[in-house]
């Protein structure tokens, strides 16, 4: 039997064999708050996120309330609004204009149908601390990196989910920092199990835009997303691999990243390579405990990371203000 450990200090050691590190949201958190809490010095002011919540669900008042103390706890201004759906749209329009307003996230679902892009297409790419604004998700797909090329001083804002499992990657050290920024992937199979617009799509897409041989994996098959041999593309293409599952993609996988939203789901544990990193990022457990007789790595949430890539984004927002105004594309 496997020996598990808690890891909860700044830096994750090399995997040791024969055993799993259980590595806590929180810990992964605390380092990219200190860059945020440095960057927010430097601005000299609390940034103002507004945040709407035009729905009755349970998990999306509970996610207010918790950016709300995040927010207070770390130096940000916080404003919920409470708004009736079909108003929405035009209260997000005026906020676009509104220069008191740095930021503006609005707790999906609202519509929970193709009404809510409707919403997300509306809010300004200035503002927007979630990345799902539409040049914002094109730039993901493009692997375009920056909003002002070719002087590349404004970084592209990234949705935060998918962001957040960047960072903790990064910080578990699975990307290669001998390698050049942009290929640091290049070598590493990885699982993701979910291909939501949200979530699953864009991880797979910034992943293979990395280096990454990715395959995303939903209740209609596989899609491998690449940049080819070599990373000879400049970004990544989708190949559907007919045939294959889970039973296929996992044993093969370095990293295996799930997110399936359903309670009686769970990622086979026996078809899991031995010594990989596993991460959950669905309010459901989706791996069976044993997974840490197998992983070498397992984080069983990763909540916490994305309110910090929140504020993150936030902070970057404010930073670009000063070139684009804050309105102007």
């Amino acid at each position: 039997m496997a020996s598990n450990e808690v890891l909860t200090g700044s830096q994750a050691p090399a995997p040791k064999l024969g055993s799993c590190k259980v590595v806590l949201g929180g810990a992964i958190a605390q380092g990219l708050l200190a860059e945020v809490k440095a960057n927010l010095q430097q601005l000299g002011r609390s940034p103002k996120l507004h945040a709407y919540l035009a729905n009755s669900d349970p998990a999306a008042r509970s996610y207010a309330d918790w950016t709300a103390r995040t927010c207070k706890e770390n130096g940000f201004e916080f404003h919920l609004h409470e708004v009736d759906r079909e108003d929405l749209e035009d209260v997000l329009r005026h906020a676009n204009t509104d220069e008191s307003i740095d930021g503006m996230i609005v707790y999906y679902p609202v519509f929970d149908s193709k009404r809510d892009l409707t919403l997300q297409w509306t809010v300004s790419m200035f503002k927007d601390v979630e990345g799902l604004s539409p040049q914002l998700i094109s730039n993901m797909y493009q692997n375009i990196r920056f909003l002002d090329p070719p002087f590349n001083t404004q970084k592209s804002i990234l949705p935060c989910t998918p962001l957040a499992i960047v960072k903790i990657l990064e910080y578990l050290q699975i990307y290669n920092t001998f390698l050049d920024y942009g290929k640091r992937l290049f070598g590493r199979r990885i699982t993701v199990i979910n291909r939501s617009e949200v979530v699953g799509r864009p991880l797979a897409a910034l992943l293979a835009n990395d280096g990454a041989e990715v395959y995303s994996v939903d209740v209609t098959g596989v899609q491998l997303f690449s940049r080819g041999s070599g990373l000879k593309r400049q970004k990544h293409e989708v190949r559907e691999m007919d045939g294959w599952g889970l039973e296929q993609c996992l044993p093969v996988s370095d990293v295996v990243v799930s997110g399936v939203p359903g309670e009686t789901y769970k990622v086979p544990t026996h078809l899991i390579k031995e010594g990989s990193v596993c991460i959950n990022f669905s309010t459901e457990k989706n791996f069976n405990p044993d997974v840490k007789e197998r992983a070498s790595i397992y984080v069983p949430s990763i909540g916490k990371v994305t309110t910090i890539i929140l504020l993150r984004n936030l902070v970057r927002l404010v930073q670009n203000q000063p070139h684009a105004n804050g309105l102007e594309p």
